[in-house]
């Protein structure tokens, strides 16, 4: 009973403690070192190095598409790109929940798990966009691979939070100047 109202009492702490906390998917566009310190990848590379034989997963993800050619970006609506984005961060998110429910390593579950949740704050980032129009279906323009190499995930991972994640922030910085 004690417990219960310690942790009510944290959690209104910290819900109204924080007045000007900035949650807005524009503010993760308009400030590129929030989305340097969002990037979870050198936690996750650490923690797989401390994880012995955790490259190896119990089955085959699907690998999304993330090559990006300059030309052909250009060329897409922010609705295009938005669309490619979201749908490469779900096809990961899909996989890598499945995934984590099969392993039997403790350590592999923790890293798939905290890959899951990162994943899953990009996704809700880019759903909330503010871009007129929606597509629901989008062309990555190539082919997805599969693997069970949790490195490859990793790496892949890193490319499409560089890449095409932070290619649409870029065209999106426009909306900035709208903020200030």
């Amino acid at each position: 009973m004690a417990l219960r109202r310690i942790l009510l009492l944290l959690f209104c702490v910290v819900s109204f403690g924080v007045p000007n906390a900035k949650t807005r998917p524009i503010d993760f566009v308009c400030n590129a070192h929030a989305r340097r310190n969002m990037n979870n990848m050198k936690d996750l590379e650490v923690a797989m190095v401390d994880c012995s034989g955790s490259d190896q997963l119990p089955s085959s993800l699907q690998l999304p598409c993330v090559r990006i050619l300059k030309a052909s970006w250009d060329h897409k609506s922010l609705q295009q790109k938005r669309a490619e984005v979201r749908g490469a961060l779900g096809v990961l998110l899909d996989d890598v929940g499945r995934v984590r429910k099969e392993t039997k390593l403790s350590c592999q579950s923790a890293l798939l798990e905290r890959l899951e949740h990162g994943i899953t704050n990009y996704l809700h980032i880019v759903t909330n966009l503010d871009i007129k129009g929606d597509l629901t279906d989008s062309d990555p323009g190539c082919p997805s691979q599969q693997s069970r190499s949790m490195t490859q995930v990793l790496n892949l991972y890193g490319r499409l939070l560089r890449g095409k994640l932070e290619w649409l922030s870029l065209d999106l910085r426009d909306s900035c100047l709208d903020q200030r």
